[in-house]
């Protein structure tokens, strides 16, 4: 392959803050050096709200930060918005009441400014910095408050990537992949939720650009395998991006559109890797993807444990690594500040790529195909 293997994540929070110990639920986890130790303060008391713990990448975020943020001494409360606006929002406004000095928030609900706007008030009432992450706030959102940033990914630069990934390994394995040999492939995509711009730009972009590259080699463009679905995705309904509704909709696709009847979907694009894992589950109850011979090329996004494993075992074809340590060491490196009394943005700009103009970090992606 002539690819480079890497290319250039409840309402508990009626408990209170307690300065005086560790806050919060924590799970342990591999972490980094977790930067300059000496410059945390021990007073300071930060509330960690996720999205969702059952979130793959976000539940390896959660780990590496908790532990980034207990070496540098700061205590921290995290709170699970179990994929509910109103929930998350509740958990807000009680850590502000309960005293906690930093929001970091991993928001539920992107599809407008509303529900950012409506945290940023609150953070607002106790003239708190508070740093959003993963889940994309809009430019207007941080350039609304001076005590807000946003740490995440560049959400197009995954949907490119896949589809180079996507193109170059079809190229390499056409006839392989075309399983009926009527000389183009079908596909399946599989999207995370409506209205969230990492899902948007992946499924945009991971298809277009796949289709340029076949297109550049003489072969057709790939061709959605239900030509009665005009949006040419399967999308979560709850938005969760869950393994379970990727396994449910291939376990459905699989009854009508498999060898027997000659029309088998040859590729499944995933917009996470979680999706992904449940594709592969269905895959291999129709004898697919289980390590043997029968295959259909399953991409996903994020590069989890779970991934990286199904790569190397030869069920999965490729993802596009999501930094995990990266975006937690970042988060950690912007915490420290505050614990120091300096701006959150200060000397991160020496370190991470800054948008011009607005306080957004962006940690890159890579092209992961296994080691």
């Amino acid at each position: 392959m002539n690819m480079k293997r890497f290319l250039a994540a409840g309402l508990a929070t009626t408990m209170a803050f307690s300065l005086a110990a560790c806050g919060g639920d924590k799970t342990p986890a591999a972490g980094g050096d977790g930067g300059d130790s000496g410059a945390a303060k021990n007073d300071l008391a930060v509330g960690v709200m996720y999205y969702n713990y059952a979130d793959t990448y976000i539940a390896t975020v959660r780990g590496v930060l908790s532990s980034k943020l207990d070496e540098l001494g700061i205590k921290h409360d995290d709170q699970d918005g179990n994929n509910n606006q109103t929930t998350q929002t509740e958990q807000v406004q009680n850590a502000v009441t309960m005293g906690t000095q930093m929001l970091i928030v991993n928001l539920v609900n992107t599809a407008s400014d509303d529900a950012a706007n409506g945290i940023i008030d609150k953070a607002k009432t106790g003239d708190l910095p508070i740093l959003f992450f993963n889940r994309e706030v809009s430019d207007a959102v941080v350039k609304g408050y001076d005590k807000a940033a946003f740490v995440g990914t560049n959400a197009p630069e995954a949907g490119h990537m896949q589809g180079e990934m996507i193109g170059d390994y079809l190229l390499e394995n056409y006839d392989k992949y075309d399983l009926n040999g009527d000389g183009k492939i079908t596909y399946v995509l599989f999207k995370g939720e409506q209205g969230n711009a990492e899902a948007e730009a992946r499924s945009q972009y991971a298809v277009e650009d796949a289709n340029a590259k076949l297109v550049a080699a003489g072969k057709p463009e790939l061709e959605f395998y239900d030509a009665k679905n005009d949006a040419k995705y399967l999308v979560d309904q709850k938005g969760a991006w869950s393994s379970a509704a990727a396994q449910e909709y291939m376990t459905t696709i699989l009854s009508e559109y498999n060898d027997a009847n000659n029309n088998m979907v040859e590729l499944v694009i995933c917009n996470n890797d979680g999706m992904a894992e449940g594709a592969i589950t269905a895959l291999n109850t129709s004898g697919y993807n289980d390590g043997g011979e029968k295959a259909v090329p399953v991409f996903g996004v994020d590069a989890t444990p779970a991934a990286v494993s199904l790569i190397a075992d030869k069920k999965m074809a490729g993802t596009i690594k999501q930094d995990a340590e990266g975006m937690a060491q970042c988060i950690a490196d912007m915490t420290s500040n505050v614990a120091a009394g300096k701006d959150m943005m200060d000397g991160i700009a020496d370190k991470y790529r800054v948008d011009e103009g607005v306080n957004k970090v962006r940690i890159p992606y890579q092209i992961y195909l296994g080691e």
